[in-house]
């Protein structure tokens, strides 16, 4: 379980194709890697991978041809930037929502407003989510914990401040 309050950014740093699955090398920038072991999860851009290697500032995981189908990491490339989310004690305080990791589908940004300190953006999810959209309830985009601000079918808007901009890879979003 993660919160969705991203811990650093990171990068893929390498994309091995495994058949339909991936191998990927995740460099983890200031993310603390010094309590994570062999197996432990890493939410990465909201979706739960296991590190089946560590280094210092790395670790490798394996993606599955599901999860390359329900998330953005069909369209990630070497050098992308990522979020980064260890997964959360049971002993921690949540500073966000609970977040499984588990991904149900892509979105894309329709429209990004910059209203000076803050950006307003506009997503469409696939039309078979727009049931669970709640305006004042929670969604997680790559990861980051968010309040849906209005809804309108499968869209939904969100208000990011300047915290979320300066430290998540929203602050790369582009239309479309």
């Amino acid at each position: 379980m993660f919160t969705g309050i991203i811990e650093a950014l990171g990068y893929i740093s390498d994309i091995q194709p495994k058949g339909n699955d991936y191998r990927i090398t995740i460099s983890t920038g200031k993310l603390d890697l010094s309590d994570v072991k062999i197996g432990d999860s890493i939410a990465t851009n909201g979706v739960c991978l296991t590190a089946v290697e560590l280094g210092e500032q790395h670790f490798v995981a394996d993606v599955s041809i599901e999860t390359i189908k329900r998330s953005g990491f069909a369209h990630y490339k070497k050098s992308q930037p990522v979020n980064l989310e260890k997964a959360m004690a049971a002993t921690s305080r949540f500073g966000g929502h609970i977040v499984s990791g588990h991904v149900d589908g892509v979105g894309e940004i329709k429209q990004i407003s910059d209203l000076g300190q803050t950006w307003e953006i506009w997503v469409k999810a696939p039309d078979n989510l727009a049931k669970y959209l709640a305006e004042k309830g929670s969604v997680t985009v790559d990861g980051v914990s968010l309040t849906v601000n209005d809804v309108n079918g499968a869209e939904f808007k969100l208000t990011l401040v300047p915290h979320t901009l300066k430290e998540t890879i929203i602050q790369h979003y582009q239309s479309g």
